[in-house]
C-alpha cells in the first residue's frame, strides 16, 4: 500500500505508526567473544556493557576526528549488529574492521544481502504479522541526550522529543507482510523534521560530530580512549566546531525544490556559506531542509538556496547547533608572555 502515492498522506501513516517504511540498509555482525570490548575501543560510544536486545549509536572517526561511519548498534547476546545506511557502507566498513582483528577472537561478516530493514515510528510492533525480525534496532536520537553525551541545541521545543523511531532487519521476501509499504521518502521527511543527521546525507569528508550536534546520541565524552578521540575533547571543551548544522523552513511559492547538494547563500549576496544536505516536503511543515553552514553565518539572517534553474529560494533558520557551540570547559585565557599591561 502507498496511500496512492500521496507523499502526505504517506508520511501521516508512518508518522502516526500505521505504516512501515522499507530501508536499504547496509549490515555488519561481529561476532566473538572479544566483540564487545573490541568495537568499544575504536568506537565513539560505550558499548562494552550493552545488554542483549539494548540499542546504540556510534561513530567511527578518523584519527583527526573526523566521521568515517556511523551505526545503530544492537547486541543479541552471541552477535553485535552494525546497521550502516547503504551496502557500500557497509562494505567498506566491514573490511576495515577486518583488518583490525589482530589477535582478538572476533569474526566480521557482511550480511547486507540477507536484510532489509523495516522502519517504523512509534512504538515497535514489528511481529504483529507474525513476522519475527532478527533484531529491533530503537533510535536513541528520541530518548534525549544519552549517558555521556551532549546536546548543542537550546531550543526547549526541540523535535526529537516527538521523534520515536525502530529499524527491524528482516528477510527481504518478509518486509511486505509486515503492514501498509510506504516509500523511503516518507521516512526521510521524518527525519528531517526531528533534526536528525544521517550518514549518508550530512557527513562529508569535513565532518566532525560537533557539527550535526551528534554528541547527543552517538558520542560518550567520559568513556576510554578512542580514534579522533582527542580532537572530540578538544572541540568540545576548548574551540567551536567551524561549521554548524542550521533546520531550513523553506519557501513553498516556487515549484523548484530544495535539493541535496544545492548552495547556500546570505539572502541578496552571492557569497556561498553553506550547502543543502536533505530536503523533503514536509505534510504538515510544508519545504524543509538541513544544511550545514559556516559557524559565523548570523543566526538571524535570512538565507537563500540556490535552486535548479537560477531560482533562488527564501529560506528562514532555525538553529540546531549554535555559533557558540562547544568551548565548555570555560578555561580562562592566559595573557602572552612579554605582553604589556595597558596602563604599566
Amino acid at each position: 500500500m502507498s496511500a496512492d502515492g500521496n507523499p502526505f498522506a504517506e508520511q501521516r501513516l508512518l508518522a502516526a505508526g500505521d505504516a512501515v517504511a522499507v530501508l536499504e540498509r547496509g549490515v555488519v555482525t561481529v561476532t566473538g567473544p572479544d566483540r564487545l570490548g573490541w568495537l568499544d575501543s575504536m568506537l565513539s560510544q560505550s558499548i562494552d556493557a550493552i545488554a542483549p536486545g539494548e540499542s546504540a549509536e556510534a561513530l567511527l572517526l578518523d584519527p583527526n576526528g573526523r566521521v568515517e561511519h556511523a551505526m545503530r548498534i544492537v547486541d543479541d547476546g552471541v552477535a553485535t549488529w552494525l546497521i550502516v545506511d547503504t551496502a557500500e557502507e557497509a562494505a567498506a566498513l566491514a573490511a576495515w574492521l577486518d583488518r583490525m582483528r589482530f589477535m582478538k577472537q572476533v569474526e566480521v561478516a557482511d550480511r547486507s544481502a540477507d536484510f532489509v530493514a523495516v522502519g517504523r515510528a512509534g512504538m515497535a510492533r514489528h511481529a504483529e504479522a507474525g513476522v519475527e525480525p532478527s533484531v529491533v534496532w530503537t533510535d536513541p536520537w528520541g530518548r534525549g541526550v544519552q549517558p555521556g553525551g551532549w546536546q548543542y541545541a537550546t531550543d526547549p521545543a526541540h523535535p526529537a522529543a516527538e521523534w520515536s523511531w525502530t529499524e527491524a532487519l528482516v528477510g527481504r521476501s518478509e518486509a511486505d507482510a509486515l503492514g501498509p509499504v510506504v516509500p523511503a521518502s516518507a521516512a526521510e521527511a521524518l527525519r528531517i523534521a526531528a533534526w536528525r543527521p544521517a550518514f549518508a546525507a550530512e557527513v562529508d569528508e569535513r565532518t566532525i560530530p560537533h557539527e550535526l550536534d551528534w554528541l547527543r546520541s552517538a558520542v560518550h565524552l567520559a568513556k576510554g580512549c578512542y580514534r579522533g578521540q582527542e580532537t572530540v575533547a578538544k572541540v568540545h571543551n576548548l574551540g567551536h566546531p567551524p561549521r554548524r548544522l542550521v533546520f531550513l523552513h523553506v519557501d513553498g511559492s516556487s515549484e523548484v525544490p530544495p535539493r541535496h547538494g544545492d548552495e547556500v547563500v546570505v539572502a541578496g549576496t552571492d557569497d556561498v556559506v553553506g550547502t543543502v544536505t536533505s530536503a523533503a516536503n514536509h505534510y504538515e511543515l510544508g519545504p524543509v531542509a538541513l544544511a550545514v553552514v559556516k559557524r559565523s553565518v548570523d543566526p538571524a539572517a535570512v538565507l537563500e538556496i540556490l535552486g535548479a534553474e537560477g531560482v533562488r529560494l527564501a529560506a528562514a533558520q532555525q538553529i540546531v547547533v549554535p555559533p557558540d557551540a562547544g568551548a565548555t570547559a570555560d578555561v580562562p585565557r592566559i595573557p602572552r608572555l612579554g605582553a604589556v599591561r595597558r596602563g604599566a
